[in-house]
């Protein structure tokens, strides 16, 4: 059981999170599109090198489509391409906005941690801002996107990175992510940590 009171700071996954997301709906969509075998090349446990080198900013979307290409007919619009990227990207509760504005108005600083790419992150931000509710950047106190920082989980420097920018204590310091392997890697440092296994589960965190 999680002892809250020792609690000073909070990190935030984001997809599976805040964010509901559903691989199958990008897996089946690369497959329509001619990529039979997409799920042995990107899911929530692994992925291969080009979706690596996407979330950390090693690979443009024009490059990362050209890349894409080579799996399926040449023609291919770009656009679908990019459908069938974002397909798993969905909607944002507003319960959850609502539960992380109440987290905040208690004393926590709260952050956002995600491995993501340009591409999402674009299709992330149309569906939040959907909600009517104030943008994540005045919310959280601090925004990590792997894509940005060149790093991501569950690689442990970027939790060492985060928390020595934030001045955080790991052991004041709670991690919740959606991914097993994220939340090694969290613990590979001392952060406390969330395994989120339902996203209703994370209104009980604080309860």
């Amino acid at each position: 059981m999680l002892n809250k009171e020792n609690i000073n700071d909070i990190i935030f996954d984001f997809g599976g999170v805040i964010i509901n997301i559903k691989y199958n709906d990008t897996i089946n969509a690369f497959k329509a599109l001619g990529i039979k075998n997409f799920n042995s090349m990107y899911n929530q446990v692994k992925q291969t090198r080009l979706f690596d080198q996407l979330e950390t900013g090693h690979i443009s979307k024009i490059n990362f489509i050209k890349e894409i290409k080579r799996f399926i007919p040449s023609d291919t619009p770009n656009e679908k391409i990019i459908s069938a990227w974002n397909a798993m990207i969905k909607d944002v509760p507003k319960k959850t906005i609502e539960y992380l504005i109440a987290l905040k108005s208690k004393g926590y600083r709260i952050f956002l941690l995600s491995n993501t790419n340009e591409i999402h992150i674009e299709e992330a931000i149309k569906s939040w801002n959907k909600t009517n509710y104030p943008k994540p950047e005045k919310i959280f106190n601090n925004i990590y996107l792997s894509h940005k920082i060149g790093m991501r989980k569950p690689n442990k420097e970027v939790f060492t990175f985060i928390c020595d920018k934030e001045s955080l204590e790991p052991s004041k310091t709670l991690f919740v992510d959606d991914s097993i392997q994220h939340i090694e890697g969290a613990k590979s440092i001392g952060l406390n940590t969330h395994h989120l296994l339902n996203q209703v589960d994370i209104y009980s965190l604080f309860s």
